[in-house]
């Protein structure tokens, strides 16, 4: 089992070294097919160490080599596989890897497609260390190697001016990767912060060594550690204030777009509470703060999106919002329920920005919704999956969104928070009506792209057949709710349901399906009409506080 530990670690590692070999070769799409099948090796290892952990029960351990060795400080280069790294590695490299195969065809026509895929490799590298370290320092250097690799990836098309549209601006890929890089680094000064108080007071940077001693803390100390890592999770996983680069974050490529917020990066500040939820359960007030904040960003992007011309700008609001709904359940205590919705969600979020991103390949990179239009005659394959995540994103059932989404409802009630329930459920309507005003207006209704001279095409068929896993877990993965939360909570604690909230959750869920279905009927009746009764630009609307309040971000 030690061997496909380093496997599953390095494949991506060694798929990185081998295409930056060639990275001032000229284009060779060999290269990203050997990446793609080094990640999938990683991808296999870690569905083989998936199995283990679930048969077995027990965690796998391996240190590599002590790294750090002096006085009292020891710090071992090591890394476990237990049920919440082994969900994370299986989620990082499955999307991974149908994102490599799907920047194949994606990225042919860059002259910079060798460099690409060594980046992107590295940031799957660094993700993997992130997920698998045994002790914070370890989590830290995956933390900050992620980081370095957004802002590689973010800046890839460097040469990039800013484009200056009246309805749609967008910053150029450098000054986006900057403020990527720059509001995270302010981010982790805090986690820093949180990891030298945890030191300081342990002796120890290894996790089963500093829960153990928590219990022992101050309640000033314990407050003072959690206060400071949920500051780096803020910065990653772009909690208000240090949300702002996650839209700007779009002007990377699509791959990449997928990438971070399906698999890595913003999923990092969610793991990391979830990880050290024995310090979190600890401190009730700093818990009710992420679970309040969460629900308030769930709602704030939501709010934003509703407005939003930008295919791939809807798409980051979306995942800004769930987020929110991931740090909602964490700060409730359900922590099970936020890491099946991470990873639930990452499979749907996935096939929206590929599907996104064959929208924009075909459309010649043009992103407003309102220049489309029927695409769904020329791109069928392409609007059925991006229907499908939408289906799961709107949190209906059967698909996976439904199931995770309505858990994470269902604690906030359980809980006795009414006020953030409401906002959550509010927050799914809203969620539906965007999710498909985006279809509608992207795939249905009346044509208005061939006037402005577009003459879109589907994307390349082994394109289409490398997103169909996603599909299918979009799909499938709420129905093994049960069977996860059984995995799970050998190491995490368990979330037990109010006898009063178990009577009631029929209707809780039909009151969430309610406000979804009410969203998308909405969507439908605006946007979907052709004919006579096709949308028409309301200028009145375009003009008021509330619509200017919205598009422009709240002004922050």
């Amino acid at each position: 089992m030690e061997n496909l530990v380093y496997i599953a670690l390095f494949a991506p590692f060694a798929s990185s070294l081998f295409a930056a070999l060639f990275g001032m070769s000229e284009r060779k799409i060999w290269i990203g097919v050997v990446a793609s099948m080094l990640l999938a090796t990683a991808l296999v290892s870690s569905i083989i160490l998936a199995y283990t952990v679930y048969t077995t029960g027990n965690a796998i351990h391996v240190t590599m080599m002590d790294w750090i060795n002096a006085g009292d400080l020891n710090i071992p280069f090591g890394f476990v596989v237990d049920q919440v790294s082994v969900t994370m590695m299986t989620v990082v490299t499955l999307v991974s890897t149908v994102v490599h195969i799907y920047a194949i065809g994606y990225m042919d026509q860059d002259k910079s497609f060798n460099r690409f895929f060594s980046y992107l490799s590295a940031f799957v590298f660094s993700m993997m260390i992130l997920v698998m370290s045994d002790n914070f320092a370890g989590l830290f250097i995956g933390w900050e190697g992620v980081g370095v690799c957004s802002w590689l990836l973010i800046g890839f098309w460097y040469h990039k001016p800013d484009v200056s549209k009246e309805e749609n601006p967008s910053v150029s890929p450098s000054w986006a990767a900057n403020e990527a890089f720059i509001m995270n680094r302010i981010a982790d000064l805090g986690m820093l912060v949180g990891i030298f108080v945890i030191y300081w007071n342990t002796g120890s940077l290894q996790y089963d060594e500093v829960f153990a001693q928590l219990p022992y803390l101050s309640e000033s100390v314990l407050t003072i550690a959690a206060i400071t890592l949920f500051i780096g999770a803020m910065g990653k996983s772009a909690q208000f204030p240090l949300h702002t680069w996650l839209t700007d974050a779009m002007e990377g490529p699509t791959p990449v777009s997928a990438l971070i917020h399906a698999a890595t990066m913003v999923t990092a500040g969610v793991f990391l509470v979830i990880r050290a939820n024995p310090l979190f359960a600890l401190t009730p007030d700093v818990s009710f703060f992420i679970a309040s904040l969460g629900t308030f960003v769930a709602f704030y992007a939501a709010s934003m999106a509703l407005v939003e011309r930008d295919l791939k700008r809807i798409i980051a609001y979306s995942t800004l919002s769930q987020l929110g709904y991931m740090f909602a359940a964490a700060g409730l205590g359900a922590y099970w329920i936020a890491l099946f919705h991470l990873a639930a969600h990452a499979f749907f979020k996935a096939l929206l920005f590929l599907g996104g991103g064959n929208v924009m390949h075909a459309m010649h990179d043009e992103l407003d919704i309102f220049k489309m239009g029927n695409l769904k005659t020329k791109m069928k394959g392409t609007w059925i999956y991006m229907t499908l995540a939408s289906v799961a994103l709107a949190g209906l059932p059967p698909l996976a969104g439904f199931w995770s989404k309505d858990a994470i409802i269902e604690t906030a009630f359980n809980e006795h928070t009414y006020f953030l329930w409401i906002m959550l459920v509010i927050t799914a309507g809203m969620t539906a009506f965007y999710s498909f005003r985006q279809i509608f207006l992207t795939f249905h209704g009346e044509d208005r792209h061939t006037a402005l001279g577009f003459h879109p095409h589907e994307m390349y068929t082994f394109v289409l057949v490398a997103m169909s896993p996603l599909a299918v877990l979009a799909t499938i993965t709420g129905w093994f709710m049960k069977e996860y939360e059984a995995f799970i909570t050998k190491l995490l604690p368990h979330y037990e349901m109010s006898e009063h909230t178990h009577h009631l959750a029929s209707y809780l869920g039909l009151i969430v399906i309610f406000f979804a279905l009410s969203g998308i009927a909405i969507a439908y009746l605006k946007y979907a009409r052709t004919g006579d009764k096709a949308w028409k630009r309301d200028e009145k609307t375009e003009s008021s506080f509330l619509y200017k309040l919205l598009k422009n971000q709240y002004f922050v």
